[in-house]
């Protein structure tokens, strides 16, 4: 269902927004604001909600000093799919702002914005018009919303509050209409101190580049434009040019420095004048444009074709922004002017630049997640550094103005840096449990090698150099270094400990075998030739040891060191290790021999049996020899 047959259902004699907006050459009004359709359940609000009229989407606190949204006009903003322009009325309260919005849309009184002719202000806040105008601008078609703002000066109202409204305004118009009575006062332009501030910072360039964030063209409207003379940009223009100041005064001093500033934004900067309608001001609601000066209809109709020319979707970060863009960028807004009891450029940039610094701290986070720690520090700072170079980027493609971006700049650094120390933090942690596991590893590795059955210099040398390299594969971070220089010394202690029982160790081991392979010969082997050399092995070792030098002096000895590089090779080496074969072998040599113990002693045995049964058998034989004879005699 499209939104203009809903509003011709609800309102059969209503005039349609902006039908004679463009009587020579204006505004195409198009007929569907909501590109792509609604839900079904906008689709059931639109039966029952009138957009032909006006919806606060700001309104004032009960205090009358912050802002506060309203969700009603909100949720008709947020509806619309199309880039959104915006014109926003500001200015004194009683200036004529309302009426003159309605005569931008051509509508009465009745049907528009409201207009009062009392001496309170009427327009609380900030309204828009509900039934958006889709015109085409650059060949894309865009809606137009009109904004109507509470007037400035009025009774029971702080100046924060006035600042609020003028900086909202600014912020979110793509055209700034300021509606000025008859001239323009130097209160007038006091009062633009605070916009300007705001496009200072929003157009002030960044290392040469613009900022991401624009405000919109500021427009110059005297009503009741009668002086002669000089044309109204003329006025506009020379009431820009700073005034003599011989006493030094303050207040003089800074309304120069707004006057400096608005002529270096001169290009943003039109001038226009309307004169006034009609005599009687409280009959003009009553009024058609038959009735109305015919030269202010006139100078109407030129508005409306000067507002077409300078207006543009706004624009925020390249992007051109829908309903829903604008109605968050309206929401962060008013988060930034309510910040503090006095809005400052400052306070407002620090939020808008916020979100920004807490989203380019998050990239940064993400990045350093994909580091796989631990890594070396040379690694991580190398990916830290690569990741700042992408955040900054970004950041300064988005940051908002120049002091509060430096601010914000400042803040993010501080977030980096935090961040990156915690990172470090963690690396090292991490580089350090797992390197302390890999070397608590390795040290009870080398330790158990202090308890070899057999010793052997070669397989404790070998076991380290895999441990090592072990280390060396898992171990990685700053930690990596301290515990390989701690693996290293553990291991030149643990090796030195090792090569001062080696000897001892080896002498028993040549004792004890001594001893056994004589037990060995004389009960299992049965050579007296092998029991006589381990004999003599055994006594050599214990008395010539004894008698003619020490143990420790036969450690240095060309026979000892010859036996030792035997002992080595039989030990350990590349086809067997015989502390891992050790007692399976001996099991093995304790099965043999056993096996050869039971045949030698079968062996006797059948040896032994063989002769007893060739005795029985000759007995035999002679037993029978007589009675063969005794027979053969018969």
């Amino acid at each position: 269902m499209r939104t203009s047959n809903v509003i011709t259902q609800r309102r059969p004699n209503a005039r349609r927004p902006l039908d004679a907006f463009l009587r020579g050459g204006g505004l195409r009004v198009g007929e569907n604001a909501w590109a792509g359709g609604l839900t079904q359940q906008t689709d059931v609000n639109k039966n029952s909600f009138n957009l032909h009229r006006s919806f606060p989407i700001v309104l004032p606190d009960p205090g009358h000093t912050k802002l506060a949204l309203s969700e009603e006009g909100l949720d008709v903003i947020s509806q619309i799919d199309l880039p959104v322009a915006v014109v926003a009325v500001i200015g004194p309260y009683r200036s004529g702002k309302s009426f003159l919005l309605n005569q931008l849309l051509s509508l009465s009184c009745d049907e528009g914005f409201g207009v009062g002719h009392k001496r309170d202000t009427q327009t609380k806040g900030i309204w828009v018009w509900g039934q958006p105008i889709i015109v085409d601008i650059a060949s894309q078609k865009t809606a137009v919303l009109f904004l109507d703002t509470e007037g400035f000066e009025s009774v029971g109202k702080a100046n924060a509050y006035d600042d609020r409204i003028f900086a909202l305004a600014a912020i979110l118009s793509s055209v700034l209409i300021y509606n000025l009575p008859e001239t323009v006062r130097e209160a007038d332009i006091q009062k633009l101190s605070f916009a300007v501030e705001l496009a200072e910072e929003f157009y002030g360039r960044v290392k040469g580049r613009q900022s991401r964030f624009q405000l919109g063209k500021l427009l110059w409207l005297i009503q009741r434009d009668f002086l002669e003379g000089k044309t109204v940009q003329e006025m506009v223009d020379q009431a820009l040019l700073p005034v003599p100041n011989l006493s030094n005064d303050r207040e003089i001093e800074r309304v120069n420095q707004i006057r400096q500033s608005l002529s270096l934004l001169a290009k943003n900067n039109t001038a226009f004048g309307l004169r006034q309608p009609h005599l009687k001001r409280t009959k003009l609601c009553e009024m058609t444009d038959s009735d109305l000066d015919p030269q202010y209809v006139q100078q109407r109709d030129e508005l409306k074709k000067l507002v077409q020319s300078i207006i543009s979707p706004k624009i925020v970060s390249g992007n051109q922004l829908n309903g829903k863009e604008f109605v968050a960028l309206l929401k962060q807004t008013i988060e930034a002017l309510n910040t503090g009891d006095i809005p400052t450029v400052g306070s407002i940039m620090d939020v808008f630049n916020r979100e920004i610094v807490d989203r380019c701290a998050d990239m940064y986070s993400k990045w350093m997640e994909g580091v796989r720690l631990p890594v070396l520090d040379s690694r991580l700072e190398e990916e830290h550094n690569r990741a700042l170079e992408v955040v900054r980027r970004k950041f300064e493609a988005e940051r908002f103005g120049r002091k509060s971006g430096e601010r914000a700049q400042s803040t993010l650094d501080s977030t980096i840096s935090t961040i990156y120390s915690h990172i470090r933090e963690t690396n090292l942690h991490k580089s350090s449990r797992q390197c302390e596991q890999l070397y608590m590893t390795c040290e009870d590795a080398i330790d158990s090698l202090q308890n070899m059955r057999l010793p052997s210099t070669g397989k404790f040398d070998d076991e380290f150099g895999k441990c090592n390299r072990t280390y060396q594969e898992l171990c990685f971070g700053p930690s990596m270094k301290f515990y390989q220089d701690r693996l290293f010394k553990m291991w030149s202690k643990e090796r030195s400990q090792f090569l001062k029982s080696y000897n001892e160790r080896l002498f028993n081991w040549i004792i004890v075998l001594s001893l056994v392979m004589v037990v060995t010969s004389r009960f299992v082997l049965r050579s007296t030739v092998l029991e006589m050399v381990f004999w003599s092995l055994f006594v050599f070792l214990e008395a010539y040891t004894r008698i003619f030098m020490s143990v420790q002096e036969l450690y240095y000895n060309a026979a000892w060191r010859a036996f030792v590089t035997v002992w080595e090779l039989i030990v350990y080496n590349a086809a067997l290790d015989l502390n891992r074969w050790f007692v399976p072998l001996v099991w093995f040599v304790v099965v043999l021999l056993a096996a050869c113990k039971f045949v030698r002693t079968r062996r006797r045995r059948i040896g032994m049996a063989l002769p007893a049964a060739s005795s029985i058998l000759r007995a035999k034989q002679s037993f029978r020899s007589p009675r063969l004879e005794v027979s053969k005699r018969k």
